[in-house]
């Protein structure tokens, strides 16, 4: 996106920090995985639950290998596959069973499909997927921004958004979620913008050996 992009015409007027890190990072990059089903991106947050990025990715070439198509699955072979055929793919049997949950809940209209999905408010999505074992608010706000592509999320219960508002702002303590929720006020309606500012800001702290 250019630097005229709504996003960053509003966080750059309302937030002199905000601009600084605009200025620093560059374009607002976030591209959406529009084509992934509720159900796929789900399985795959509940895969990176607790687990480093490789890892998960591991255990997900494995699961996928499980199915005849090697394409990854629908919610119907899921629930047909053998239990501890996913178990040695790598998941925990809680993953299996927040699986198992997902696959049964989308066959019977919990999980939306991405046509009805598209067309319901953030919080009656978050609404209707934390109904589903093992799937909590944060990981339906990754959903959100990374398939939806909605524009005013703010998970504050993530700790990359948490220590880049630390990093970002000289705060000498790590935040807590409610006064990043306080803070992000400023921020509305581009608060994903907002949120994804701030992970680069920690990912460059990382970087940088800070």
């Amino acid at each position: 996106m250019s630097h005229q992009a709504p996003e960053i015409r509003h966080l750059s007027k309302t937030d002199p920090v905000m601009k600084r890190l605009i200025r620093e990072v560059g374009p607002f990059t976030l591209t959406p995985r529009s084509k992934r089903s509720p159900f796929e991106s789900l399985a795959r947050a509940i895969a990176y639950q607790q687990l480093h990025e490789k890892a998960a990715e591991s255990i997900l070439r494995r699961f996928v290998a499980l199915f005849p198509t090697k394409r990854f699955p629908q919610p119907d072979d899921l629930l047909a596959m053998n239990e501890q055929a996913i178990r040695g793919a790598g998941f925990s049997q809680a993953k299996v069973a927040a699986l198992r949950d997902l696959a049964a809940k989308t066959l019977d209209g919990t999980v939306p499909t991405g046509a009805i999905v598209r067309k319901l408010d953030d919080e009656a999505i978050i609404e209707r997927l934390i109904a589903v074992r093992g799937i909590g608010r944060w990981t339906v706000e990754m959903l959100l921004i990374f398939q939806l592509g909605r524009p005013d999320v703010l998970p504050v219960d993530d700790f990359g958004v948490r220590n880049g508002f630390r990093i970002a702002y000289g705060k000498r303590s790590m935040p807590k979620p409610g006064e990043v929720l306080r803070f992000g006020e400023r921020w509305k309606p581009y608060r994903t913008a907002a949120a994804w500012y701030l992970w680069r800001a920690a990912d460059r702290a990382k970087e940088a050996g800070c």
